[in-house]
């Protein structure tokens, strides 16, 4: 079964997820829950079954409600993560068939998609949620889903669906798959009796009582017990932990108990952390309200503790036990004092949790024979306060950076403190107590020196290491005193409600802070023009589903790692360089070659042929051969029966380095010790120095934009298959190039290309990582294929994708302004410098693209830039969606409003001043007509109601002290063109079969974006048949040879002109048969053809956009036309910890007619949101020693379904026409990733607020990513001056 995908292997994302169902035959009751398949260990399943993406439906059966919705509302691009998201919204429809938006959204927050931005997947939900989610926007009191026909706008229908909910089948909740019955009889029949596992290298044994529980732990002390393997699964995989023996408790009754007693709940260690969250929520609604304050503050941490998933089957023992300084859960149990009981052989004792905190990690209050067996949670009492706090990288299903636990009870009717506990998380390794505070405050009246006191005396007693894992220090600190004055604040609040005579009144404008931001079910409307006159069979233009809709979403859809495995096929694994500048002095892989498995182990020496690519100065290269210049170079690689032997023994290769100087890891070294890929490029217009001396006034500043992983869904994978004669070899690999690859593979074993076949059927994900890097991976498989004559299959774990593969450039922009007291911008000069990483990948030119690109939507008469590629010792950046313009285009918008900081008008006006207004060429001397920027911008004020609402925010913001909001609207021009015309032709190939089917194929490849859906939308159109006669197979190098990479958003573009040729050849040769019988059908003509010996194959061809560039004189037609667009976006913001809300967007988008209004609208979404990530979220640690940190979805935080705006809408621009590309539409893949730094102006304008109402008047820097951290150090106040 190949639907359940591996994702990240650690519980992060969600692609693997499966439905459990277990029967309790006592309470004759079958449970369902969702969990992650790659953290579930098999040994745990006895008695269970299991539900895989492919039993919930297929094709071939019935394909289920929630496949056919996910796939109909376009809820899938790449379709990797899709059936991990079916199998979580039909968890929940087991459990509850009419959920509510809240549980609905609860059910994903495990869940990432990186392709759509998650609109269209909850769109899909929300068909399924018992309340009507309607957006009631309209004037006339109608809702936008109910089709109005009263708005036409010249002449041209407005539409604001992409599917009809008419045509759903209804959810059955009868249709299901059963428990199966020989499960219950087992369960019912067959008494317990211990189970033994025994493995390759370990045991798993599963007791029943809890006396043999004890009896086992005595025998084995240090075996741990596993219940939902969500710790200890993660420290086996990535931290090569092992256990020979493991114990999984989960059976035995004492550990599963749920009782009340007259002073609380004991609950059983291994109880999920889901039903913990049951129990507790039923036990808030039956008791009174002071009775249960440490529920609900332990409900509180539950709702963001790792994703629905993870609460199922990890277990509340465990979470208190492992002692991790990450648990949520940990500082509030202990604050209010939970007790422990504890049990080993012929001894039982009870001790308070708090106790296993008290000296930091060396701690042994518990024994290692000892085991938990419950926990006690008291009820609260009466003049008692409990809360609890975290701030995380994101706001949900994430680890948190910091998070605390506290409790207070005062003495009888008094604010006089009786006792007091605090517990913090995430400040050191594990949770601490501030004892000493707590101790001193005793005793005190709750009032601000209490505060003031508390405050220093917090700060004094934990100190917080400098830990290496790049942490910051300074924002924990002020994390750590910001939630002690919340807590503050929330206990003056309840005082005042219990006594409101006696305690003074929270200010009115420190109470929104009590407040935490919920997540709510985002509302949303697309609007684009229908073409109400067009003929009923033309597809082109209409919201049609992605032909591999339905197969994303029941698994069919073959991925590259889904391919059924070849006779005698071996598992790759590559052994990485630790070091980051090194020379190689040996290489010992007698060890590796002993394990278990091994064939063969492939080093630089295998290599037939080419080694080392010089596409420039420096070469790209597959294996290390004598250096190592970057951490995670590939330097061998080890071949073995299966995967897992294939890592083992890899990881005992033993390679011994002789450092080598310098090590240059950031752009400030790059700079320092003159490092760069040549060329240096410049572009200049008008007198810029003279331009200086005549303005009113200069700013000068520089802002650091973090790079950014790829993430695809699906990591890097190729399988290498050698057909044993003429040294053919068939390649299948995720890639956006295959004629790259089969350049690549063919050089390095030395053959020519025509021995090598690439075929791609689908991407899971690309964005850009899948161009150079995949052909060095794929030539690694091939050179490993070729040595053994056997299959090879390499799939990259996540971590080792994120270690090798680099992503987008980090960048650094300096510049000086010169502008007028008017606000129009005079003079430029401006520096770029990019980190390219060890090799030259496409690093050269994505510098001139930042160069070309960063006017964006303005004119500026005299302008000078320098882009600067450097050459570091960091794995080797690449290619990325936007290719450095959302770099470039972030650092002009960041000195317009730094313009308009300093001449006091607002950002738009600025914008709007120095915008492109007439006919006017850019600074390379290219015209443009910019009339559609204009109309987006106008368009997308008038659509935001930009005014009324800024009004509003700064409102809320006069009234708000420690709440924000800020608003901001950015304009877009985005030229399309891919700088020369060799790169933009293509090909395509159509057959017709005689029984009138046509099979089509092109060089373009599907990665998410829809393209074949298009293809097949354009040789409907063309040959006039209905779009199920035509069949898209694969894209290989053997049916459309030397293609172009589908990049730059030019697929469509080219692909679509190369399919619209064929298909004119065939209709032209069909033409004499169609004016003879003008009447016959399609097969008619095509039999007739046929018998008349009427060749019924065409290729298609494109030669490209003519374009061109000449550095030397900096002038030329590098783009072929231009994207216009423009975004306003509203942001709440917590400035007590630095956590936002995205509150609204409304997004206007100039992307001429387009093919496909549902792909296009959804590739707008996903780039945005990948855009908010950019330059809000995603950020990539190294160590000093250029080590990657952030390895996976625990460290690396992309949006996730909390992140999307509240209210979403995107609107394409009516009635645009482009005469360049195919039916006039415009390739639209990256423009929309720019359009996310909305979010982040809209920040910098909260930030800005607060600043201006503390009277901080000196100019501040904001960086991307524009993290918590940030915002939070922004926001200046008391607390971060203490620290």
């Amino acid at each position: 079964l190949t639907g359940t995908k591996y994702g990240c292997g650690g519980g992060g994302c969600g692609a693997c997820t499966v439905m459990v169902s277990t029967y309790e035959p006592a309470l004759k009751k079958i449970r369902h829950y969702s969990a992650n398949a790659c953290l579930l260990p098999i040994c745990s399943l006895y008695g269970a079954a299991v539900t895989t993406v492919e039993g919930v439906g297929n094709t071939k059966t019935r394909v289920h409600p929630v496949q056919e919705r996910l796939a109909k509302c376009h809820g899938s691009q790449c379709g990797f993560c899709t059936p991990g998201m079916v199998m979580s919204i039909y968890t929940l429809l087991r459990n509850h068939p009419e959920p509510t938006s809240e549980q609905m959204i609860a059910a994903l927050a495990g869940n990432l998609c990186r392709c759509t931005g998650y609109r269209p997947i909850l769109d899909a939900c929300k068909t399924f949620c018992k309340e009507s989610i309607c957006c009631q926007k309209k004037a006339n009191g109608k809702c936008c889903l109910d089709q109005e026909d009263d708005l036409f706008d010249k002449e041209e229908k407005v539409s604001t669906r992409l599917f009809s909910t008419d045509e759903f089948q209804p959810l059955d909740p009868t249709q299901e798959l059963i428990f199966p019955p020989e499960l219950m009889r087992m369960a019912e029949n067959q008494p317990k009796r211990t189970l033994f596992f025994h493995g390759e290298r370990m045991t798993w044994v599963s007791p029943v009582t809890l006396d043999e529980l004890l009896d086992l732990k005595a025998a084995h002390p240090k075996a741990p017990l596993v219940v939902g393997n969500t710790s200890v699964g993660p420290e086996m995989k990535f931290r090569d932990v092992f256990h020979p023996i493991v114990i999984a408790p989960s059976r035995i009754p004492d550990l599963n108990v749920v009782k009340r007693t007259d002073d609380g709940l004991t609950l059983g260690a291994s109880c999920s952390l889901s039903l913990v969250k049951a129990v507790l929520t039923n036990a808030t609604s039956e008791f009174p309200e002071e009775k249960t304050k440490v529920f609900c503050a332990v409900l509180q941490q539950l709702r963001t503790l790792g994703g629905e998933q993870i609460r199922n089957v990890a277990s509340l023992g465990g979470n208190i036990i492992s002692r991790k300084s990450t648990s949520d859960l940990n500082p509030i149990l202990a604050a209010s004092n939970c007790v422990l009981n504890l049990a080993s052989r012929g001894r039982k004792r009870q001790i308070p949790l708090s106790d296993i905190f008290a000296d930091g990690v060396g701690n042994n209050m518990i024994m290692p024979e000892e085991i938990l067996v419950s926990v006690h949670i008291p009820y609260s009492r009466k003049g008692e306060y409990v809360s609890a706090f975290r701030q995380a990288p994101r706001r949900e299903n994430a680890l948190p950076i910091t998070n605390a636990g506290m409790r207070v009870l005062f003495e009888e009717g008094t604010d006089i403190i009786k006792d007091l506990s605090i517990f913090y998380g995430g400040a050191v390794s594990t949770t601490i107590c501030a004892k000493q505070t707590c101790w001193i405050l005793t005793g005190r009246h709750w009032n601000e020196q209490m505060l003031d006191e508390a405050c220093r005396l917090v700060l004094k007693e934990i100190a917080l290491p400098g830990s290496a894992s790049g942490e910051k220090v300074d924002y924990k600190k002020t994390l750590i005193v910001s939630f002690f004055y919340r807590f503050f604040l929330e206990v003056l609040q309840s005082l005042k409600t219990t006594d409101p005579c006696h305690y003074p009144d929270i200010p009115m404008e420190y109470r929104s802070v009590l407040q935490d931001f919920k997540n709510k079910m985002p509302q949303s409307i697309q609007i684009y023009q229908a073409k109400p006159s067009q003929s009923p069979q033309d597809p082109v233009g209409r919201p049609i589903m992605h032909q591999s809709g339905i197969k994303h979403a029941t698994g069919e859809a073959v991925y590259t790692d889904d391919l059924p495995s070849v006779d005698g096929e071996l598992f790759l694994a590559v052994v990485t360089s630790s070091r980051a500048h090194a020379k190689i002095v040996s290489i010992d892989i007698s060890e590796a070659l002993k394990g278990p498995g091994v064939f063969d182990i492939i080093t630089a020496h295998d290599v037939p042929a080419t080694n080392e690519f010089y596409y420039s100065d420096d070469p790209e290269i597959i294996f290390a051969r004598n250096k190592v210049i970057c951490v995670g170079q590939i330097v061998c690689a080890v071949v073995a029966d299966s995967d897992v032997h294939a890592k083992q023994a890899a990881a005992k290769v033993k390679i011994e380095y002789e450092v080598l100087e310098p090590v240059i890891l950031t752009i400030e070294e790059a700079i320092k010790h003159n490092s760069f890929f040549e060329p240096k490029r410049k572009l200049e217009q008008g007198n810029v120095d003279q331009a200086f001396e005549t303005v009113d006034n200069i700013i000068e500043g520089e802002i650091h934009i973090g790079g950014q992983e790829h993430f695809y869904m699906e990591t890097q994978s190729v399988l290498a298959v050698p057909k044993g004669e003429d040294k053919e070899m068939d390649v299948y690999v995720s890639t956006q190039h295959p004629a790259i690859i089969q350049e690549m593979v063919a050089a390095s074993l030395g053959v020519p290309a025509n021995r090598i076949m690439c075929h791609v059927k689908r991407v899971g994900g690309a964005f850009g990582g899948k161009l150079l890097k995949a052909g060095l991976l794929a030539s690694v498989a091939a050179v490993a294929a070729n040595k053994t004559s056997r299959a090879v299959r390499l799939i990259l774990s996540r971590g080792d994708d994120m270690l090798i593969t680099g992503g987008r450039h980090p960048f650094i922009g300096k510049y000086k302004v010169g502008f007028m007291n008017n606000g129009r911008i005079i003079a430029v000069d401006a520096k770029y410098y990019i980190n390219g990483g060890c090799t030259p990948d496409e690093s050269v030119l994505v510098a001139e693209v930042s160069l070309l690109k960063m006017d964006n939507a303005y004119k500026i008469p005299n302008l000078r830039c320098w882009a600067y590629a450097c050459k570091t010792n960091l794995p080797s950046n690449t290619a990325f969606r936007g290719f450095g313009f959302p770099q470039s285009a972030l650092v002009t918008e960041t000195w317009i409003t730094g313009v308009a900081d300093k001449t006091g008008l607002s950002p738009e006006k600025i914008r709007e001043i120095n915008m492109y207004k007439e006919d006017k060429q850019t600074h390379f001397k290219q015209k443009l007509d910019p009339q559609n920027l204009i109309r987006c911008w106008n368009e997308c004020m008038e659509k935001s109601a930009y005014y009324s609402r800024k009004t509003a925010v700064n409102e809320f913001n006069k009234q708000n002290y420690w709440k924000k909001k800020g608003i901001a609207i950015v304009p877009m021009k985005f030229p399309f063109g891919l700088g020369t015309r060799y790169l933009s032709q293509a090909a395509a190939l159509v057959h017709i079969y005689t029984d009138g089917s046509v099979l089509l194929t092109h060089g373009g490849i599907e990665m998410g974006q829809g393209i074949h859906t298009k293809m097949i939308q354009v040789a409907s159109r063309e040959l006039n048949i209905p779009m199920s006669r035509i069949h898209f197979c694969e894209t290989s190098t053997t049916t459309v040879p030397n293609a172009c990479a589908s990049a730059g958003s030019a697929g469509t573009d080219v692909n679509g002109m190369a399919v619209k040729d064929a298909c004119q050849t065939l209709l032209k040769r069909l033409q004499p048969i169609i004016n003879k019988n003008p009447k016959g059908t399609w097969n008619d003509w095509i039999k007739e053809a046929f018998e008349q010996s009427v060749s019924l194959s065409a290729t298609g061809y494109f030669r490209g956009y003519n374009e061109n560039m000449d550095w030397e004189r900096g002038e030329g037609q590098p783009f072929t036309y231009f994207l216009y667009g423009a975004a306003c976006s509203e942001v709440e913001i917590n400035c007590l910890t630095g956590d936002h809300k995205n509150l609204r967007t409304d997004i206007v988008m100039d992307i001429g007619c387009s093919i496909n209004p549902a792909v296009d609208i959804g590739q707008i979404e996903g780039a945005f949101v990948q855009g908010v990530g950019l330059y809000t979220m995603e950020e990539l640690k190294y160590s000093p020693e250029g080590v990657l940190y952030t390895r996976g979805p625990d460290q690396y935080k992309i949006p996730a379904v909390c992140d999307i705006p509240e209210q979403f809408s995107v609107s394409l621009l009516s009635a645009s026409q482009n005469p360049y590309a195919i039916y006039a539409s415009k390739g639209i893949g990256e423009a929309g990733l720019f359009l996310g730094c909305s979010v982040f102006f809209a920040l910098r304008h909260a930030v800005t607020s607060v600043r201006n109402e503390r009277g901080l008047k000196e100019t501040f820097a904001l960086n991307s990513p524009l993290t918590a951290e940030q915002i939070r150090a922004g926001c200046a106040d008391d607390f971060t001056e203490m620290v």
